[in-house]
């Protein structure tokens, strides 16, 4: 039979075996002032605890006993002994106060999806699937390129749905889109490509990953036809051109041809290719050069960024690179949550939840954009997660303090920059729930009404 002990819970504490009765009483005293002993939490049995220091189950007692009597700790006949809520106060600082935009009501921050579209009842039917056929070997540490599972699923899932020409050797699964900018900034070094071209604007965070990795950036303009080819100068850009980023255009067919052919290494970021709302989709880039265009995806919009799975279709010139990259990294997603997107793929599941989400985004976009004033026309095309909104370098200068004002969270063009200046503002309408977007939106029309009132 088990000893009684077995079942209790491990805890750490500053004792020096010798000290005796003060010293154990000290200790538990420390680690309850300094918040490791948490208000309200159970602490080990003094049969456990005894066991586990080599003392006396009576000193144990004796010990729960003085702090019981200090208010240290509560006992109770039958129930376990539980660090006492109103003790002394930790000597840990206290937590900071959230910023105000943390505690903003409204959040129409651009990417984000809204979380309470995923699909619980669908994730948990193919979790359940996967837990119940899968080898003992998907809870080691994975293969290192991601499971070939989805690899070979997502090879069949990105040649219908995008166009892409994805033999599953040539796939790898990453973190999300901003582990793949920390792995393609060392990959490229590694090769010698120390310079990245990214549209200008575009978002500054990948921007400032990229550099992190020792790349130099530099910005290539955007206008109404997507990035301005004839001014790339570097050897590797990262790109959107199904749907600019923030902008919105689409990159023209002419310059897809023309970038395909300036000999650099073209990362597409295809970061929002299954909403597309007005026309026929636009097919992927990297089907036009598919040894010289890395196309990266995520299920962050699809279905939610905490789940950080992203992949990766590489030029054969580049598996090997990136491969290293990847396991210096050391990141990678669960094995479990990559077989299961993988099951919900060839179920179908994934198609379907996307072509529902397709529809209510569209419903969003379609709302916003008619209650826009009319004086101001949004940019770009019908499709993703946002919209782009241009005002002058004043109003946007003012939209931070009335947003704040608000309660609503709000991004502008002007710090997605590199050198051209633009100014506006980037709607997200993913993040607020299906019930809150009306007020979301009838604040955002508040803050439009005081930086940019129609002109009299």
């Amino acid at each position: 039979m088990a000893e009684q002990w077995s079942s209790s819970l491990d805890v750490h504490l500053d004792w020096t075996p010798g000290s005796g009765r003060k010293g154990l009483a000290k200790a538990v005293r420390k680690a309850i002032r300094e918040g490791r002993w948490a208000p309200g939490s159970v602490v080990p049995s003094t049969r456990a605890l005894a066991h586990d220091l080599g003392v006396a189950r009576g000193t144990v007692t004796r010990v729960y006993s003085d702090l019981a009597a200090e208010g240290y700790l509560r006992t109770s006949q039958g129930a376990p002994t539980r660090v006492a809520t109103a003790g002394a106060r930790p000597l840990t600082q206290p937590r900071p106060v959230p910023s105000r935009e943390q505690v903003m009501r409204w959040d129409l921050r651009p990417g984000k999806p809204d979380s309470a579209l995923f699909p619980r009842d669908s994730w948990l039917a193919s979790t359940k699937r996967v837990l119940q056929h899968t080898h003992n070997a998907t809870f080691g540490y994975g293969e290192p390129q991601g499971s070939s599972v989805l690899r070979a699923t997502l090879s069949a899932y990105l040649g219908r749905s995008r166009g892409v020409l994805a033999d599953p050797a040539r796939i790898v699964i990453c973190a999300g889109f901003s582990h793949a900018m920390i792995v393609l900034g060392h990959a490229l070094q590694s090769i010698g490509i120390n310079e990245m071209a990214f549209e200008d604007p575009s978002f500054h965070r990948f921007r400032d990953l990229a550099a992190s990795t020792g790349q130099r950036i530099a910005g290539v303009p955007v206008d109404g036809n997507g990035m301005r080819v004839s001014e790339l100068a570097s050897p590797a850009v990262v790109v959107t051109p199904a749907h600019q980023s923030p902008i919105g255009v689409t990159l023209s067919p002419d310059r897809r041809n023309a970038l395909t052919q300036t000999g650099a290494v073209i990362v597409e970021d295809d970061y929002d290719g299954e909403f597309r709302y007005d026309r026929q989709q636009v097919g992927a880039l990297q089907a036009l050069a598919p040894e010289r265009v890395i196309y990266a995806g995520t299920a962050s919009k699809t279905l939610a960024p905490s789940l950080r799975l992203g992949w990766l279709v590489l030029p054969r010139s580049l598996v090997d690179p990136v491969v290293a990259a990847l396991e210096i990294s050391g990141a990678q997603p669960s094995s479990v949550d990559q077989l299961v997107l993988a099951d919900m793929i060839s179920t179908g599941a994934y198609d379907r939840h996307v072509r529902r989400c397709r529809i209510e985004y569209r419903s969003r976009r379609d709302r916003l954009a008619a209650a826009l004033p009319h004086h101001l026309v949004p940019q770009g095309i019908s499709a993703g997660l946002h919209l782009m909104v241009p005002l002058s370098a004043e109003a946007e200068a003012e939209v931070g303090t009335v947003a704040r004002r608000n309660s609503v969270a709000l991004a502008t063009v002007r710090p997605m920059c590199v050198n051209e200046m633009r100014h506006g503002l980037i709607v997200g309408y993913g993040a607020p729930s299906r019930t809150s977007f009306g007020g979301a939106l009838a604040a955002l029309l508040a803050v439009l009404q005081e930086v940019a009132p129609s002109p009299s």
